[in-house]
């Protein structure tokens, strides 16, 4: 099979991922073979290649936004039927006899396993996963408008959740990618008020064509207090800014998985008031449920670009680059 995968780690401006023929996996117990359609591209992918995680399994083909089709079941396997549409997210373990896991915080599992980054994900034409962290992929979306729900957004829909965003509220959001411009049509579709703060004009335009209130590039110029905020961009230097415009007994949501240094909060002024901050971390598999049925209703409608499984290297420089407004998806099959 075509794969593009990672040797090293090391900056996407050096194209570290490359094309290469590998033998098709083959699946294990309990486990399926997805014959891989899509697979949208995400910051986290960045963070995997270039080394702002700890490493883990290398060589690695990264990508976890994964939509194909059951192409091969391995012993045991109860849930899938050859030729169904799945879709194969970030979360691809847990060991399910945890405290955390018993309690419905299955994200916090200290055993948790990720897609594309401790086993090969999607930017390649197969891959293997676990039956149970498969997701069966609602019939109103097409391959390449289900790829970036599986984790801009699931982790869009967990970090609205812990925002606390209350009905009818004002949402600020900090960073316009991926994830926020789904978290965007969900809060309109339930009424909410959304207002972005983005340095990319192209993000900026594509918020106001999705019902903004108000976008811009400067904070400070924010026309409200908002009831609760969602910072998307791993840039710690915006959580005071964030707080600063943030109603009393508000609650702020970190959604990267990574974000440089936050710099020194003053009580009075950034967390006085029974102001929050919550942090998110991954994401279970009942966010995934919850956010296909959301979206299935609305229904939403991600603004995707399309990119050849070869063009990866490009797909992600534009991503870093904020060139890309929306998702990228790559295309397998």
């Amino acid at each position: 099979m075509r794969a593009m995968l990672l040797d090293d780690c090391g900056p996407i401006q050096k194209s570290p991922l490359r094309l290469i023929e590998l033998p098709v996996p083959e699946p294990g117990v309990r486990e399926v073979r997805v014959k891989i359609s899509r697979c949208a591209i995400c910051r986290t992918d960045l963070h995997v290649i270039e080394g702002d995680l700890p490493r883990q399994k290398l060589p690695v083909i990264p990508g976890h936004q994964i939509v194909g089709s059951v192409d091969a079941l391995g012993a045991e396997c109860r849930r899938f039927r050859i030729g169904q549409r799945v879709g194969v997210a970030w979360l691809r373990h847990t060991c399910g006899v945890c405290g955390f896991c018993r309690s419905d915080r299955e994200n916090l599992c200290e055993r948790s396993r990720f897609t594309g980054y401790h086993a090969d994900g999607g930017y390649g034409e197969y891959a293997v996963v676990p039956e149970d962290f498969a997701h069966e992929i609602p019939a109103v979306f097409t391959d390449i408008a289900a790829a970036p729900l599986l984790c801009a957004g699931i982790i869009g829909y967990r970090a609205l959740k812990r925002c606390n965003l209350p009905a009818g509220g004002k949402l600020a959001l900090y960073g316009f990618g991926s994830s926020a411009h789904v978290v965007l049509q969900i809060a309109r579709h339930r009424g909410c008020a959304v207002y972005v703060v983005s340095r990319a004009e192209p993000h900026v335009e594509l918020a106001r064509s999705l019902g903004a209130i108000w976008a811009g590039a400067d904070a400070s110029r924010l026309p409200v207090r908002a009831d609760s905020a969602i910072i998307f961009a791993p840039a710690g230097e915006l959580v005071p800014v964030a707080l600063e415009r943030l109603e009393k007994g508000g609650t702020l949501a970190l959604a990267g998985i990574y974000m440089t240094p936050v710099p020194t909060l003053d009580y009075e002024k950034h967390l006085f008031y029974e102001r929050d901050v919550h942090s998110v971390t991954a994401n279970t598999r009942a966010d995934a449920r919850e956010l296909f049925a959301e979206a299935a209703e609305i229904p939403l409608r991600p603004h995707v670009t399309e990119y050849p499984l070869a063009d990866a290297n490009r797909a992600l420089q534009d991503l870093k680059a904020d060139r890309l407004s929306g998702t990228g998806v790559l295309v397998v099959a």
